[in-house]
């Protein structure tokens, strides 16, 4: 097979392999990296770049593996945003962490979340406790959103204030 049709069909089974991957060991790796997982992925970068463009390693070899990756990367977010099926198959969906204050213990133990990342995501959204959390959810991303009485009070507070502001203009 020519070069310049080899190296954008290995750059695309590459991505396509590492996107399942991801996809199969848990969402949060994802948003919430730490040093191994950054050192995991600039390792797998540099493990996977021959199979991507084997011994050419010219400016167009490198540039025809880029172009495929880029084209791969629109073409399944183009997919994604066109079919939920395809896009729940490939991002999963949301799981619900805590629920009025209750740890669902069963959903952090299928995403392989501790106790303790739980509790840290819920004070970096500024709550001192998963008592006081309405709804914690691991969204698709990987990111941990977090619902309290003290951000609907905060934003309630908000709306109220913009309404004063807005009746005296």
């Amino acid at each position: 097979m020519p070069t310049y049709l080899d190296i954008p069909l290995r750059s695309i089974v590459v991505y396509l392999f590492i996107v399942l991957a991801i996809r199969l060991f848990g969402k949060k790796e994802i948003a919430q990296l730490s040093v191994i997982d950054l050192v995991f992925i600039l390792l797998i970068s540099n493990s996977v770049q021959n199979a991507m463009v084997g011994n050419d390693t010219s400016l167009w070899g490198g540039l025809f593996a880029a172009a495929a990756l880029f084209l791969t990367n629109f073409i399944l977010k183009q997919i994604l945003y066109r079919s939920k099926k395809i896009s729940e198959l490939v991002q999963g969906d949301p799981v619900m962490l805590i629920l009025n204050g209750k740890i669902l213990e069963q959903n952090l133990k299928k995403e392989r979340i501790s106790l303790e990342e739980l509790e840290a995501s819920v004070r970096e959204h500024g709550v001192s406790s998963a008592k006081d959390v309405n709804l914690a959810v691991l969204e698709t991303d990987g990111n941990i959103s977090i619902l309290s009485e003290n951000y609907q009070r905060h934003t309630q507070k908000k709306r109220k204030a913009h309404k004063v502001l807005k009746q005296n203009s």
